[in-house]
């Protein structure tokens, strides 16, 4: 008998994580199920306060318990934010107070709206600003394009006087060279007519008296 008594209680032991419990969110907020143990975790669906979950596994892990979902959705959810104490309201009506807090945002966003819409209508203060600096913005943006305009122009300018300077010192360089040729051709030239000229005496030299020799043989024969 004790031995049978043993047995069992071994077994509520080694059972205890996975005896299914139900557990109720018990957030001031809306809680997330998440696919992990972590709050970083993906979120798989929001559970409002008094949700009823089944608890699958309560090991703790950083505080969190494995739960399941009314449609059968496990995940995972921090302990403390649960309670084991049915909760006084049923989920539904949680479910509504929560649409109803949704629709009063909305309501107020909507009139932030209306009344922004009408501080824009034209004629107003603020309409009348905004047109003030809507039309200084343009005025400045036109002359960004006008200075942009003239930078651009006068970088083709600079361009262009660029391309012409060096094309004139090409056109200079080809010139001197050109020059340098004519004068080494001119230099060459005066030598050529120089050594005619030389070349020109020395037959004169010996021609000049050849002749005066036979004007003399001539005369004496006379």
């Amino acid at each position: 008998m004790n031995k049978l008594f043993s047995v069992v209680f071994v077994f509520l032991l080694t059972t205890h994580y996975v005896v299914a419990d139900t557990v109720y969110v018990d957030d001031e907020q809306n809680l997330t199920l998440r696919n992990a143990p972590s709050v970083h975790a993906k979120g798989l669906k929001v559970l409002t306060v008094g949700y009823p979950l089944t608890v699958i596994e309560n090991q703790n892990k950083f505080d969190f318990i494995k739960v399941s979902t009314l449609d059968g959705t496990e995940g995972y959810i921090k302990e403390r934010f649960t309670t084991n104490k049915a909760p006084s309201i049923d989920p539904k009506d949680a479910a509504a107070k929560s649409i109803a807090q949704l629709q009063s945002d909305n309501n107020k966003l909507h009139g932030e709206i209306t009344d922004l819409k009408a501080r824009l209508t034209p004629g107003t203060p603020l309409e009348k600003t905004l047109a003030n600096e809507r039309d200084q913005l343009a005025r400045e943006l036109n002359d960004l394009k006008k200075t942009a305009a003239s930078a651009y122009q006068l970088k083709n300018e600079r361009d262009d006087f660029q391309e012409r300077v060096v094309n004139a010192e090409r056109d200079l360089q080809q010139f001197k060279l050109e020059n340098q040729s004519l004068k080494d051709t001119a230099s060459q030239d005066w030598f050529l007519y120089g050594g005619l000229l030389a070349l020109f005496g020395v037959i004169l030299g010996f021609i000049l008296p050849k002749l005066g020799w036979r004007r003399k043989n001539n005369w004496d024969s006379f």
